[in-house]
């Protein structure tokens, strides 16, 4: 099943199943079911499968922030991990500062009842079309 990631086909989403929720005003919502295909060995969701929605969300919300944007590449990402995530689970980023051409994010990941997993710190490059 192909999505569309706030205007974007992502393949790789699709693959890890990340579902888009809301996009507006430099902040975004997502999901993450959790799948065997996303699992480790001890049935917890893998910790790069995190990383890249929490990534997801991040330059989401960038793209948000900066409308005539066609996007947004990460400089650096920071993540810290918590707690185990064994649910579904809930993501949810904002842009923190937005620069002409820098923005900076926060983003986390809760699990379905509200337990803090994941959380990200994030430098995001704004990517404009040629003469913006």
């Amino acid at each position: 099943m192909s999505r569309d990631y706030f205007g974007l086909r992502i393949p790789f989403l699709d693959h890890i199943g990340l579902v888009p929720g809301e996009m507006g005003n430099g902040r975004v919502t997502a999901s993450l079911p959790l799948a065997r295909e996303i699992t480790n060995s001890r049935g917890e969701a893998q910790g790069g499968a995190l990383m890249t929605a929490l990534d997801f969300a991040m330059s989401a919300a960038v793209r948000s922030a900066h409308p005539d944007s066609t996007g947004a590449a990460t400089i650096d990402m920071n993540t810290s991990f918590l707690a185990p995530a064994v649910m579904d689970l809930v993501i949810e980023a904002r842009c923190v500062k937005a620069g002409r051409s820098i923005t900076f994010c926060e983003g986390e990941i809760r699990d379905v009842k509200g337990e803090l997993v994941a959380r990200a710190t994030g430098t995001f490059k704004i990517i404009r079309k040629q003469g913006q």
